[in-house]
């Protein structure tokens, strides 16, 4: 039987902590717009962004076509943290729980992905902390510059 993991990876950033938060936490959908290559759409199909328990609609592509509802789960301002957990999706079919913590400082990101392969054979979800780690440092050359 599968027992829950963890995978942790740092992005280092040289925008302030507070922006790259802020956006993270109210402006998810505008991935959409910064890296079309991967995300296909982005939609808020419950709650309201920026709060606890709001659900999304995400489109992407890693390595296929995949879709995934996210709800995020906690969020704490003092903190600068907030969590988003998988609770449908292309991604079930690997694991059978998936959560994302990050957490903002000055200087870096910290990912850390908990998650419950569906079997021994599933392998760890290295491509996606390859992808938590790229967009969220080309989002801070992008807020960089704007």
């Amino acid at each position: 039987m599968s027992q829950i993991a963890k995978i942790e990876a740092k992005a280092e950033i040289t925008s302030p902590a507070a922006k790259v938060y802020d956006f993270f936490k109210n402006n998810l959908n505008n991935f959409v717009y910064l890296f079309p290559q991967v995300f296909k759409s982005a939609h808020l199909i419950e709650g309201e962004e920026g709060h606890v328990g709001n659900v999304k609609l995400i489109e992407y592509v890693l390595g296929k076509a995949m879709s995934v509802k996210v709800k995020t789960e906690e969020i704490s301002d003092a903190e600068r943290s907030m969590t988003l957990r998988v609770i449908e999706g292309d991604i079930t079919q690997l694991y059978s729980s998936f959560a994302a913590k990050l957490t903002f400082t000055d200087g870096c990101v910290n990912w850390s992905i908990e998650f419950e392969k569906n079997n021994d054979k599933t392998p760890n979800p290295e491509n996606y902390v390859e992808l938590a780690t790229q967009i969220t440092k080309a989002l801070d050359v992008y807020l960089l510059s704007n």
